[in-house]
């Protein structure tokens, strides 16, 4: 896993086509190799509430050192709403407390359309 592009392509497969907000997590281990996908929650088709105990119970079972979140918008437009970011910045904080890095947040839209958190600036 290289850059965001890269997280778009694991994230797309598995969740692209869902009618339905689902929270995907993508596991790595110290060479940022992808090394288990989860998908934590399914939410509605506007909304997916994510707690991050979800997120990090993953991570850990899995011996994970960082992960890359992803989900898509159902309505094909991937801009970040404001729940999105305050749900990444919680995942930054709890990464810091138990020592394992959020690398970035996918979100997917339609097609190949999809944006970064970490490139737009919020981790």
């Amino acid at each position: 896993m290289t850059s965001p592009e890269d997280a778009f392509c694991v994230a797309r497969r598995f969740i692209q086509d869902d009618d339905r907000e689902v929270f995907l997590v993508i596991l790595l281990n110290t060479k940022n190799r992808v090394i288990a996908v989860h998908r934590a929650h399914v939410g509605s088709i506007n909304s997916s509430v994510v707690h991050p105990r979800e997120i990090f119970k993953s991570a850990i079972l899995n011996n994970a050192t960082s992960l890359i979140v992803s989900h898509q918008h159902p309505s094909g437009d991937p801009h970040p709403s404001r729940e999105d970011i305050e749900v990444t910045e919680r995942l930054v904080e709890v990464g810091r407390i138990v020592g394992i890095q959020l690398l970035d947040h996918i979100i997917v839209g339609a097609g190949d359309e999809y944006v970064s958190l970490k490139a737009q600036g919020v981790l």
